[in-house]
């Protein structure tokens, strides 16, 4: 492994966590690539919250292959798992989904219309193209195929044949709760309280530690999948550790079968047992996992004792607190209507998604704006870029840009001329999708630079335009006035009369964003005796009254509302012609 420099920026959460993963991985395997690794369950739309799980070990695995280490990034996905809960997007339009739960969810049809040939394929493909398109790098691996390729078998027969040690391990966290708690601290992972409260209403054996449901056997850590109805309601009712023959029955069919365990691939470990197998099986270094994972008795905790079994250790990584959207606390991917990354990935670049993740450390959590604060966080974002352009910036802010807009294998494609994005949603707004229309707006914000081209402006004025017409209300939309309100007009006292006057003088010379922008603010100051140019200081308070008043006139008088979008861009908007004629001249 080549070692090189470290990088500079060391003041911020990714490059410590590299500095710790390097250091652990040369001392559980010298020489060898460093192993970090994401878990994800395509049981549906795999959501903002689930991205976490992959964006926390990406930024760190980036960092050390930014450093000259290899390293891998395995992300699992666990596709095997039971079809545990028809989403709720789904739930209620056809009831027959509830007919495959207890499959595997690559036994699970697809979605109608899908181009996939079953359930988890189609959820996968949706998170693949959004990690592509993030400039994600990782090996994905599908636990079917693990599975019934038979790659786990010496695994499986491990841990069956070390049930007893397994099972002491679970009892010391079983007998300390009571039944009400216990069902609170069950998880998988990800986390999602409605498929566990579907599992456990299904009768189904639980997933977490292969302790419900046991035959004459007694605890089990290995569910056979049956070979009748492909469900996994079963239960051992027998095995033989010299032969390995087992014998289960299915309670919901019926059927039963005796198989031996040494060629049966039709079947996985339960969860608490699986996913501490899974990180020595491929030697995992750095893994995160939920808040759901840190109490007593839960999935990450208990894997830390049962990995020793495989011969393994359990893997350094931080709690990773969960991510919300503007109005909402915790996800579920199981109830429908969760924005998942396309969903962000159609109003915001890639670089400002990468940023929210890579900015804040896995303990804190924040949320993701899908209402009107993508404005605020795209200024926030441009003043960043600014700052660092301008070497300005503070180091750990530097850090968090770099992880934004770069991988080790290079930048991410960007928009040539980053205008601002509250702008090209107003443009996108008010010309309701005529291309020749907005670049001609957009030619006018900056006269001495002009907007030659609208892929000038591209990708992010199409997020713009995909977040005005997909998150902003029918009745938030701007529409023109068709004609002057002549009746507003005419009602209009001296003072009014005169501030319109002040702007159709100045219209032509301030034809610009900057130059309206000091025009419809100056008109107000003007009026009442004071320089366009003076500042906030240099006023009475009754100045940002008057500015008030003066502003929702020309709302009402353009569109008709009280509000709209920013005037200067509205006025370059509805052009000079229009203005004039809607404002009286």
């Amino acid at each position: 492994m080549p070692i090189v420099a470290q990088s500079t920026e060391t003041t911020d959460w990714v490059s410590r966590f590299a500095d710790e993963v390097i250091e652990e991985s040369e001392r559980r395997a010298p020489g060898k690539p460093v192993v970090v690794a994401s878990g994800l369950s395509p049981s549906g739309p795999i959501h903002l919250g689930n991205l976490r799980e992959v964006m926390t070990p990406h930024l760190v695995a980036d960092e050390i292959r930014r450093r000259g280490h290899d390293v891998r990034h395995l992300i699992s996905w666990d596709d095997y798992d039971r079809y545990r809960k028809v989403p709720a997007g789904i739930a209620g339009v056809d009831d027959s989904w509830g007919e495959h739960i207890g499959k595997p969810l690559t036994s699970v049809p697809a979605p109608a219309g899908s181009a996939y040939p079953n359930w988890a394929e189609h959820f996968k493909a949706a998170m693949t193209e959004s990690l592509a398109e993030l400039g994600v790098e990782f090996d994905g691996i599908s636990q079917t195929a693990q599975y019934t390729a038979g790659v786990y078998r010496q695994q499986i027969l491990h841990a069956v044949a070390h049930r007893a040690e397994i099972d002491a391990i679970l009892d010391q966290y079983r007998t300390k709760k009571d039944p009400a708690k216990q069902k609170q601290q069950q998880s998988q992972k990800p986390v999602d309280e409605a498929e566990l409260e579907a599992a456990e209403g299904s009768g189904a054996a639980s997933e977490d530690d292969g302790s419900s449901g046991a035959g004459s056997v007694g605890y089990f850590p290995y569910k056979p999948y049956c070979g009748n109805c492909e469900k996994d309601l079963t239960t051992v009712t027998a095995y033989d550790d010299d032969s390995t023959e087992l014998t289960y029955s299915c309670t919901l069919c019926g059927f039963s079968e005796t198989v031996r365990l040494n060629e049966f691939n039709r079947g996985k470990l339960v969860w608490k047992v699986d996913w501490p197998m899974r990180w020595a099986y491929e030697g995992v270094v750095f893994e995160p996992s939920g808040v759901d994972h840190s109490s007593p008795g839960s999935s990450f905790q208990v894997g830390g004792q049962i990995v020793g079994i495989f011969g393994g250790k359990q893997p350094i990584g931080p709690m990773y607190a969960f991510v919300g959207i503007s109005g909402m606390a915790k996800m579920s991917s199981s109830r429908g209507g969760v924005p998942t990354p396309a969903d962000a990935l159609k109003i915001m670049e890639p670089q400002i998604l990468r940023w929210l993740y890579a900015r804040r450390r896995p303990n804190q959590s924040f949320k993701i704006a899908f209402d009107q604060e993508i404005q605020r966080l795209y200024d926030e974002w441009d003043k960043l870029d600014a700052k660092v352009a301008e070497g300005a910036a503070l180091p750990a802010d530097v850090a968090a840009h770099s992880r934004a807009v770069r991988t080790a294998g290079g930048e991410l494609p960007r928009t040539p001329r980053p205008l601002p994005y509250r702008t090209l949603a107003s443009v996108a707004d008010i010309t309701a999708g005529e291309q020749e229309q907005a670049l001609r707006i957009l030619s006018e914000l900056d006269p001495q630079n002009p907007l030659g081209t609208l892929e000038e402006a591209r990708p992010r004025y199409d997020r713009a335009e995909a977040w005005i017409n997909t998150h902003v209300p029918a009745d938030q939309r701007t529409i023109v006035r068709g004609e002057p309100d002549a009746e507003l007009l005419k009602s209009l006292d001296g003072a009014a009369q005169e501030s319109l006057r002040l702007l159709l003088d100045g219209l032509a010379e301030h034809w610009s964003l900057d130059g309206l922008t000091h025009l419809v603010y100056g008109v107000p100051k003007v009026q009442a005796g004071f320089p366009a140019d003076a500042t906030p200081k240099e006023l009475p308070p009754e100045i940002k009254t008057a500015q008030r008043t003066f502003f929702a006139l020309l709302y009402h008088l353009l569109v008709g509302r009280d509000t709209g979008p920013r005037l200067p861009t509205l006025l370059l908007a509805v052009g000079q012609e229009r203005v004039r004629a809607l404002l009286g001249e």
